[in-house]
């Protein structure tokens, strides 16, 4: 069979278990006063990133040159800057490696409209012979998201991946060119209880200020949600240094957890930064769905959606509410037939630009997908 004919089909399926390519929620059974986010559609011109083997990098680990992004280029954070949209792209060398044996390093795009984007040459962010090294390598640094503080500067929250524990990880920046790494967020909170505990996915909340998303201190902390199977909280003086919050006992308080049987039956991993609302702090998230027991038969198995939470932002651990139904989902066959072919909407960018929400996502950890709510 055509590969071309397969992938087609493959989307196909895809479109009729998720629902169109355009809105996943039909938003006018959501009442008006509502405080989801919705009414995303995806753009016709999609993907608009792609892996390209003519960029090359000198690595200082290997000292050779590398194709930094021959094999995949996804799971983006984003941020205006000038009335300009820049990407930090995750991006990774060798196609002939399985998934998870790559070595990943952060790009930089730019775009004036928000959809086609000029790449930097070389990676701003990637493992290097410092004191990060023992972090960063031989995985490498992945799924960048990144706030602007008050200030002006800019953070980023990023996984650093040394192939036996994922670490959440900090870096700062004046201009998204050159980044400070500071190391795992963890690594100081509670005499350093938490550095190997597996973390991943950084949120910080923002709030939309004269159309920009600024990152929000609540009671002089930056707040942050976190982790991978359950959803964590976080606060922060310097937006750099994490301590995070704790039961009674001591252990790790989950914010949110999957729900059995739902598209989120598997893992609620924080996507974009989050937003700071009247309504309450809106956490956009990916939600996995298992495979076998406890799976819903509404979505394929292992997929990965897009779902939305609200927490009380009187006190940011207590969840209020869930939207029930995804609102992204694949449906595109570049989506359902890359490198992760169970199929992946991972959104993690999203900015206001020019009077519309754009979000960022990537598809099927290989290429970057966009849908703008306008």
């Amino acid at each position: 069979m055509d590969l071309r004919f397969f992938s087609f089909l493959i989307g196909l399926l895809f479109l009729i278990s998720c629902g169109t390519s355009k809105n996943i929620i039909q938003t006018d059974k959501i009442k008006p006063n509502s405080p989801w986010l919705l009414g995303f559609e995806k753009t016709d011109v999609n993907p608009i990133m792609r892996a390209d083997a003519s960029y090359t990098f000198l690595d200082p680990i290997s000292s050779t040159e590398v194709n930094w992004q021959k094999a995949d280029v996804f799971n983006p954070g984003a941020i205006v800057k000038n009335d300009t949209v820049f990407l930090l792209f995750r991006a990774e060398d060798n196609p002939d490696a399985i998934l998870g044996g790559r070595t990943s390093r952060i790009g930089l795009a730019y775009s004036t409209n928000g959809i086609d984007f000029t790449k930097y040459p070389k990676p701003v962010l990637f493992p290097d012979n410092d004191e990060f090294s023992q972090w960063d390598q031989p995985g490498g640094i992945e799924d960048p998201r990144v706030v602007e503080t008050p200030e002006g500067s800019y953070i980023m929250m990023y996984t650093s991946w040394n192939t036996d524990v994922a670490r959440l990880s900090s870096a700062t920046s004046t201009d998204l060119k050159h980044w400070t790494k500071h190391g795992p967020v963890f690594e100081e909170a509670y005499g350093g209880q938490f550095l190997d505990v597996w973390s991943k996915s950084g949120s910080i909340v923002t709030e939309l200020v004269n159309g920009r998303l600024i990152a929000k201190k609540i009671n002089g902390k930056y707040l942050m949600y976190w982790g991978e199977l359950f959803v964590n909280l976080a606060t922060s003086e310097n937006g750099v240094d994490w301590e995070p919050t704790l039961t009674q006992d001591g252990e790790l308080l989950h914010s949110f957890k999957p729900s059995l049987n739902e598209f989120d039956s598997h893992l609620t991993e924080p996507g974009p930064p989050a937003l700071f609302t009247d309504a309450g702090i809106l956490l956009l998230y990916n939600g996995k769905n298992l495979s076998g027991e406890g799976a819903t038969s509404k979505y394929p198995e292992g997929t990965y959606c897009g779902g939305q939470v609200l927490f009380d932002k009187n006190d940011p651990s207590i969840m209020i509410s869930r939207l029930e139904t995804p609102f992204i989902c694949p449906s595109l066959p570049h989506e359902v037939s890359g490198q992760y072919k169970a199929g992946t909407t991972f959104i993690e960018g999203l900015v206001y630009f020019r009077n519309n929400w754009f979000l960022y996502y990537g598809t099927a950890d290989s290429m970057v997908g966009l849908a703008v709510k306008k």
